[in-house]
């Protein structure tokens, strides 16, 4: 079984926007540019959900058919649009059927940690 799991990707102003579309999510911090744009972030970011979703596909190929218990997540920088993302799911502890899986994303232009937590998954 393997042991950790990592993709790198960045999303289009397209990508946030069928996000939104199929979420529901329409704050226009994620689908405005031009509102964005007077934010303090300055641009769109992506829905914190749509960087769990692609977490989450990382905790499959850990746990293939695995069932969530639990998930937390912090938010503590932006995942800025057009922005090469770094996504990271480690496996840190199994007990019997349980494992529990570190969860990051990184921002590659500067190295940052935009979103980190931990999850269960019942095998």
């Amino acid at each position: 079984m393997n042991r950790t799991a990592s993709l790198e990707r960045s999303f289009s102003q397209a990508d946030f926007d069928a996000f939104a579309h199929v979420s529901g999510d329409n704050n226009p911090i994620h689908v405005d540019p031009e509102f964005a744009a007077r934010t303090r972030f300055g641009q769109t970011v992506a829905h914190g959900a749509l960087l769990c979703a692609v977490l989450r596909g990382l905790v499959e190929e850990l746990v293939p058919g695995g069932r969530q218990i639990r998930q937390a997540t912090q938010y503590s920088a932006p995942s800025p649009v057009d922005q090469r993302l770094r996504f990271d799911a480690e496996m840190v502890a199994e007990n019997g059927s349980v494992a529990r899986i570190r969860l990051q994303v990184m921002r590659l232009s500067d190295m940052v940690i935009t979103c980190s937590g931990e999850t269960e998954v019942e095998a």
